[in-house]
């Protein structure tokens, strides 16, 4: 087949900025063919090369004594004793969720898992943060539906419990929706198995299912805006399987215990391009490919298609020659493709064979990490107004408030989206969706994992350095109130497009208070992933950094896993609520989006959780205050055990104020003596603020049966959504 001729249109077409073309140009001294222009597009773009991203990165704290592996494998690795490692990231696939919503957010499953299992683990949970539309946007219920079937789909048939995440709605993600899928696995802390090549002449091969011409340019569409056209990239989405990816999990364990993987990497964005580069470039070795070998399950492909295309549940692998029959043997029993495909070399090279032809000669170092890198302008984003509460605001009736909240899909029940999931399944769930914070039991141990994830786009976009702040201290409380004590995080950094500098000071803004938070927190970042270019004719979502976090309970005894009962207390540890800047109840009641994010006082935050965890013998149930504060979390509480709360002030700020470093706990008459006792002595705030008891819901003088209340929490979603 004739290449087609390498015009400015097509360099266009592959991303390239005028700059970035000539340096290709100098770095082959030639014009590059057509399957090196693709691979180069491949290599070069946002979503693989983090060009506009790592700089700041860079920055983020990463290391600490529980962290096996940081940022740069297929996932992190952290250390939870007795020989014991959990592996985790969370990743995006927000551009082929919005073009075709299922196979989208299925695929963004299936890759997420694969790169857990890739590291030698098997997954034991799942999470997913959704971000839609307005509820009446068109597009929105449909998008709704295929994400949160897709996610099912893929996560149910794998056989992974989904245990936790989070759903919000705003017109700022009409045009571009985010979906961010998390997975974590267990794995023996010394069998880690790495992605970097060693060995020179050692065979590469091909595991798992075919290639098709799915996904061809879906890392190169990931890191573009959308526009009219969009539509015409639905080619581009990847088709996901996940019963055979569940056999690709078996296999590649089993492939694990026989000593004949050196080095071993999923095929995600970019393909066999990608897996190929990173692979050969973290061992400092060159890779020669036959395309001839690669498993096809369509007619003519070209080299192009094959080093671009995203065809799903495939893997990479450097072998042990000694023992290739052993490996493939493994592979035919789980009716797997398994193919030498080429070698390592000596030298810096990456070259592509097919039909007897050379398709690509390049210095592979030159495509990873030699790739471009940009120090983008940025504009800090400006302080916002002060802001003082209208009367109308100060002035709703309590239980009016709580409606208007419990009433939106943002703060209603989300079952009908975790119904959907199975998460139950590997019977090790201890609690379900629908609370903080997932909890796994480690199988066959007392110990216990918790998962949770967490940002709130409007404190960011007012404030990005406290914003991104508040999402690392609001997974942290999320944890402690089940017990955890937090381990490390991974993030999702969704922002626009990072030419724009108010976008990227929006990024940078965000790195610097997550990374702050991280640190005082003692949470490193362990992987994550960027997704840039979030917009539709140059509307961005909100921003949105995602964080993903996991903890340890050490046992049952350490476990906050109860509900409220009658006649029990409620303590709110911490301040006083007062801060209703870019609160829920302005956005819910008012359709207002007004003053400053809250601040977060570090300190105060690890002192809080510190206490949680510490005396959680004497609790009941907890949870944190966020969204709604101690009107919604009152309720949430009271809703959860079918009982009745009365909490002693009818105060709209104290109600309803956003301050951070806070938890509402509930529990009996002798274990808040003992509580009030033990902070006192940690110098930590706490309160009496109400009781549970009785059928309705009290906020000082205005109140509403509990069963009128629990029917729209428990309905509203699918009314508006669904």
């Amino acid at each position: 087949m004739q290449e087609p001729e390498i015009t400015e249109d097509l360099i266009a077409a592959h991303g390239f900025t005028p700059n970035e073309y000539q340096e290709v140009l100098r770095i082959l001294n030639r014009e590059p063919t057509f399957t090196e222009l693709g691979i180069f597009s491949a290599m070069w773009n946002e979503h693989c090369s983090y060009k506009s991203s790592k700089k700041w990165l860079r920055t983020l704290p990463t290391e600490g004594p529980q962290v096996i592996c940081g940022p740069g494998e297929n996932a992190g690795v952290v250390d939870i004793g007795d020989g014991q490692a959990v592996v985790f990231k969370m990743e995006s696939h927000n551009h082929p969720s919005y073009i075709e919503p299922y196979q989208g957010a299925a695929t963004g499953v299936g890759g997420i898992l694969r790169d857990v299992f890739t590291m030698g683990a098997r997954p034991i949970a799942a999470m997913n943060a959704l971000s839609f539309g307005e509820p009446e946007h068109p597009k929105t219920k449909r998008l709704v539906a295929g994400v949160v079937e897709g996610i099912g789909g893929y996560g149910n048939a794998f056989g992974v419990p989904t245990i936790g995440g989070e759903v919000r709605f705003h017109a700022a993600y009409n045009g571009n929706c985010l979906v961010n899928a998390f997975a974590a696995g267990l794995a023996d802390a010394d069998k880690i198995f790495y992605s970097a090549a060693s060995g020179v002449g050692m065979p590469v091969v091909y595991l798992g299912a075919k290639t098709g011409r799915d996904g061809v340019g879906g890392a190169t569409m990931a890191s573009a805006e959308f526009d009219e056209t969009i539509e015409e990239k639905r080619p581009t989405v990847q088709v996901g399987d996940p019963f055979t990816e569940k056999r690709l999990l078996e296999a590649c364990l089993e492939l694990m215990k026989t000593g004949a993987v050196i080095s071993i990497q999923d095929m995600g964005a970019a393909g066999l391009t990608c897996s190929a580069v990173e692979m050969g470039d973290k061992g400092g070795l060159g890779v020669q490919l036959n395309l001839d070998a690669v498993p096809q399950r369509e007619s003519a492909m070209t080299a192009y298609e094959m080093m671009l295309s995203e065809s799903q549940e495939r893997m990479l692998m450097v072998l042990n020659p000694d023992l290739e029959a052993e490996a493939k043997a493994v592979f035919e029993k789980w009716d797997l493709d398994f193919a030498i495909v080429g070698e390592t070399l000596a030298e810096d090279r990456f070259l592509i064979l097919h039909g007897n032809e050379v398709k690509a000669d390049l210095p592979l170092s030159k495509l990873s990490s030699t790739a471009p890198e940009y120090d983008r302008p940025w504009t800090e984003t400006a302080a916002p107004a002060a802001y003082a509460p209208s009367d109308a605001v100060v002035q709703i009736d309590p239980i009016d408030g709580l409606k208007s909240l419990i009433g939106s899909p943002n703060y209603a029940r989300k079952h009908w989206v975790w119904e959907q999931y199975d998460s139950q399944v590997m019977a090790d769930t201890v609690q379900a969706p629908g609370l903080g914070a997932g909890v796994v039991r480690v199988h066959g141990t007392e110990k216990m994992l918790a998962f949770t994830s967490d940002v709130t786009p409007r404190y960011v976009r007012a404030n990005p350095v406290e914003g991104g702040k508040q999402a690392v201290a609001e997974a942290y409380r999320n944890l402690s109130a089940v017990g955890a004590k937090p381990l490390a995080t991974t993030d999702n950094m969704n922002f626009g497009n990072p030419e724009k500098p108010e976008i990227m000071g929006q990024f940078v803004g965000a790195i610097q208070g997550i990374g702050e938070a991280c640190k005082a927190l003692d949470m490193p970042i362990v992987s994550g992933n960027v997704s840039l270019y979030n917009e539709t004719d140059g509307q961005p979502i909100l921003p949105t950094p995602t964080i993903g976090a996991v903890g340890l309970i050490p046992s049952n005894d350490t476990l906050i896993s109860g509900t409220a009962e009658d006649g029990d207390f409620l303590l709110l540890v911490g301040e006083a609520g007062s801060h209703l800047g870019q609160s829920a109840l302005l956005a819910e009641a008012f359709g207002q989006s007004e003053g400053d994010a809250p601040p977060v006082n570090l300190e105060a935050e690890r002192k809080n959780g510190t206490f949680i965890r510490d005396n959680n013998a004497l609790i009941h149930a907890a949870t944190d205050l966020s969204d709604g504060g101690l009107a919604l979390a009152a309720f949430e509480v009271s809703d959860a055990a079918g009982i009745g709360v009365s909490l002693d002030t009818g105060d709209i700020p104290e109600l309803f104020g956003e301050d951070q470093a806070r938890y509402l706990i509930a529990c009996g008459f002798d274990q808040a003596e003992g509580l009030m006792i033990a902070a006192g002595q940690a110098g930590v705030t706490i309160a009496q603020v109400g009781r549970f008891g009785g059928e309705t819901v009290s906020f000082g003088t205005a109140s509403a049966a509990l069963t009128e209340l629990s029917e729209l929490y428990r309905t509203a979603f699918a009314a508006q959504v669904a």
